[in-house]
């Protein structure tokens, strides 16, 4: 090879890379200096942004009521089916579901034609008796009468021993008949008053006041000894029903003040333990209380929760208004010992008279920012009292 040639050679290779070398040493270059400004001796931090008008305060354990909650469903406490006593068709019916009814009150009527035949049966043969106890009574009286009589003929010697005896003796016979005759009066009213009573059950009434919740009769349906005709509830007395669990049988009493929620009607209502069912469900662990209720507007079968004190535990407390949500964050703004503001996600527990429960994010003796939250500044620091 002549040395035209290996000149052009050389040429050639120096031409392939002259831009990527040049990158190379630039970019180098760049990161020297950068690097120079990083570390350089002398230069300060950035400044943190002051924040004031804010109240700080330190959070320390308070002790609240700790309370078990459990759903029931509200009932009358007096729930009576009202059913008939005797077989027969309804002839009418006097009251309609919704209806307010007191003691002793008419609701409908059973057809009476079989049983008033036989109460006037009975009058007929309680009269029947009494009129011949009557007669009876007399023929003792006149008996009596008479023997007094022949007893002074006896005395003048005008009558034998025999025939005082003879009269004696119906005299007896006339106070055992009119005895006898009395009895049967006696069995005529009792018959008399049982064929009343049948006939009263043709009459169906309320046992109790309340409301007519149920109708499972019509006029002209048969009504059947025993079956219910219709419901009537306590208007006025009712109590919530709920499954509590098993570890809470040695502290629940009759007589524990308790709170019931009924969202329905958007009212909470004080009640208290009126039963402790003693029997625990071997499937849910729990047993069976009812919690005595009153108060318009309440019927069976509204939702209730119901809230009971099981003692005293220690929480962490913050006021709602130092709570911060940020999208789906929520925290509250935490101050460190030099003043230096972070904002710390908590997570929540429930609401106690305004303030919430902390669970986790925080600890005891933390200092947090209450009042004027929209002045803080993640990663500022609050500014010394006073400082202008």
């Amino acid at each position: 090879m002549n040395e035209t040639a290996l000149h052009e050679g050389h040429r050639k290779r120096q031409g392939r890379h002259p831009f990527p070398v040049a990158v190379l040493f630039l970019v180098t270059g760049l990161f020297l200096a950068g690097c120079g400004e990083r570390i350089a001796p002398g230069t300060a931090p950035p400044k943190r942004p002051a924040i004031s008008g804010v109240s700080v305060a330190t959070i320390a354990p308070v002790a609240v009521d700790e309370f078990f909650e459990a759903a029931g469903t509200v009932k009358s406490s007096a729930t009576t089916a009202v059913a008939g006593r005797m077989m027969g068709t309804v002839t009418s019916l006097l009251v309609k579901e919704g209806d307010v009814v007191e003691q002793g009150q008419l609701l409908l009527t059973i057809d009476d034609s079989d049983v008033a035949q036989k109460v006037r049966a009975a009058e007929a043969g309680h009269r029947e008796a009494i009129k011949a106890r009557e007669a009876a009574g007399q023929n003792r009286e006149l008996t009596a009468v008479t023997e007094q009589r022949y007893r002074r003929m006896f005395d003048e010697k005008a009558l034998t021993r025999q025939e005082m005896d003879q009269f004696a003796t119906r005299r007896k016979l006339a106070e055992l008949e009119e005895e006898r005759l009395q009895e049967i009066v006696d069995r005529t009213a009792a018959g008399l008053s049982e064929a009343k009573v049948y006939h009263g059950f043709t009459r169906v009434i309320s046992p109790v006041r309340g409301v007519v919740t149920e109708k499972r009769t019509e006029v002209g349906s048969m009504a059947l000894p025993g079956v219910p005709l219709l419901t009537v509830e306590d208007g006025e007395a009712f109590h919530a029903e709920i499954a509590v669990d098993e570890g809470l049988a040695a502290i629940l009493r009759k007589g524990t003040p308790v709170l019931v929620t009924i969202e329905s009607l958007d009212r909470r209502i004080p009640g208290r333990i009126a039963e402790v069912l003693p029997a625990v469900d071997p499937q849910s662990r729990t047993f069976t209380v009812k919690v005595s209720l009153r108060g318009a507007g309440l019927r069976s079968g509204l939702y209730a929760k119901v809230r009971i004190a099981r003692g005293k535990r220690a929480i962490l407390l913050v006021p709602k208004a130092a709570v911060v949500d940020k999208g789906q964050l929520t925290g509250v703004y935490a101050v460190d010992g030099q003043g230096v503001v972070a904002y710390r996600l908590v997570r929540l527990g429930q609401e106690f008279a305004g303030d919430r429960e902390v669970l986790s994010g925080l600890k005891p003796q933390d200092r947090i920012i209450v009042q004027g939250v929209e002045r803080a500044v993640d990663g500022g620091v609050i500014e010394p009292t006073g400082k202008k």
